[in-house]
């Protein structure tokens, strides 16, 4: 199917799903996470991840030397937009369809198959993430087992007790960390980037929360069951 890039009514504005050309190792997973009514972006070669799970992206985005000339027919035959970029640029085709879903404003945006691959690839996405325009879109990076986000104020994890969360401070200490509903509880606590304090919590109940009063933090949240 093709989901039309544009809102349902004035003033909606939907839910955006992007392809990454990284691994998706559980692709059911990564299914159930896609809703009837999310926009559908896919960066190059994630467009293969997208037909993967029986989907058609609206628009594709990149240099396209991850695709075929036939798969790039295919996806225009069923309705796709085509963004092509020449080879020789400064951002990764994640990072322009990343910036596409950005301008137009989708809120939250998703990233499916993200991760794996190389190292330098994986930490530039993680790069990516923790802009602050992406901080306040709601950008998360997900394959169904595994999420990861930033949190500069506020946030909340959906999950099931038994589920993991690590808390990393990225760049400088992250202070006045207050958790709810984890196993370890922080109360207006320091995290170091140079400490791994945070690392391998666990929920108690379907819903944490972190706050945090200056710095910032990488969340990676593992799903004990998918």
């Amino acid at each position: 199917m093709v989901i039309a890039p544009c809102p349902k009514e004035e003033g909606f504005m939907p839910r955006a799903i992007l392809f990454a050309n990284g691994d998706l190792p559980s692709p059911e997973p990564a299914r159930r996470l896609v809703r009837p009514d999310d926009i559908l972006i896919a960066a190059d070669g994630g467009a293969r991840h997208a037909l993967a799970l029986g989907l058609i992206p609206s628009v594709l985005v990149g240099d396209f030397d991850s695709l075929t000339d036939e798969e790039l027919d295919k996806f225009s035959r069923a309705g796709a937009s085509l963004h092509r970029h020449p080879p020789a640029k400064d951002e990764t085709d994640l990072e322009l369809a990343l910036d596409y879903a950005l301008k137009i404003g989708y809120t939250p945006i998703l990233i499916l198959g993200a991760y794996g691959g190389r190292l330098d690839q994986s930490l530039g996405i993680l790069g990516l993430l923790s802009a602050p325009k992406c901080i306040e879109a709601n950008v998360r990076a997900d394959d169904g087992q595994t999420e990861a986000f930033f949190i500069s104020q506020q946030a909340e994890i959906y999950g099931a007790p038994g589920d993991t969360v690590s808390l990393l401070a990225w760049g400088k200490p992250a202070k006045g960390v207050t958790t709810q509903n984890l196993k370890y509880p922080l109360d207006d606590e320091t995290l170091s980037p140079h400490r791994t304090r945070g690392v391998s919590n666990v929920m108690t109940a379907e819903k944490a929360s972190v706050s945090l009063k200056s710095g910032l933090l990488l969340c990676v949240h593992i799903r004990s069951q998918f």
